[in-house]
């Protein structure tokens, strides 16, 4: 698929090899990952990780929650504006796979979703002895734009949870990692 855009010529594009081998062309302000994206309270939220790794499953149980669902698998990034500084990825669906979510052990299943939400947050998920107890603050690179990210492992009943009081803390400008506990004693 080649899509045009700007201002009297063609965009710039780059190849993607999406997950059947084809290749697709994208704006060069936009990257496909393999990826599900949910959008809580309107803050799109990125799961990350390989295959079977949990990222449908912790998606099923913030939808299950209150959540949308913004994209299974396959996610569009786009930047809403050139200037990396002050861009914001937005996250869509490839078109033949809004609204619908693969649940393990039953099929592909229509779930509540948005057509888009502004990236807010990466969640890479990670076995669970992976997952620092007290990380130092990250963020990743996407599309040249930075994004605060986190670990977690999928499968703790309190993922859902922990994906909302990130989004909260964030929010509200707080920083994801408090000082050490030996300083909060003191």
């Amino acid at each position: 698929m080649s899509r045009g855009g700007g201002s009297g010529g063609a965009a710039h594009t780059r190849h993607a090899i999406d997950r059947g081998g084809h290749r697709s062309h994208l704006p060069s302000t936009m990257i496909r990952v393999h990826a599900t994206c949910v959008s809580v309270g309107g803050a799109g939220v990125l799961l990350r990780g390989a295959s079977g790794s949990g990222k449908s499953d912790l998606a099923l149980r913030l939808v299950d929650a209150g959540a949308l669902l913004v994209a299974d698998d396959q996610v569009l990034l786009t930047a809403d504006t050139p200037s990396a500084p002050t861009a914001v990825l937005i996250a869509t669906a490839p078109e033949r796979l809004a609204g619908l979510l693969e649940v393990r052990g039953v099929g592909i299943l229509p779930v509540p979703f948005a057509p888009s939400a502004p990236l807010r947050l990466v969640v890479d998920l990670m076995d669970r002895d992976a997952v620092a107890r007290l990380p130092d603050p990250a963020a990743v690179s996407l599309a040249d734009v930075m994004v605060p990210r986190v670990a977690l492992w999928p499968f703790a009943a309190s993922a859902p949870a922990t994906v909302r009081l990130v989004l909260a803390t964030l929010a509200a400008g707080l920083p994801l990692v408090p000082p050490t506990w030996e300083e909060v004693a003191a």
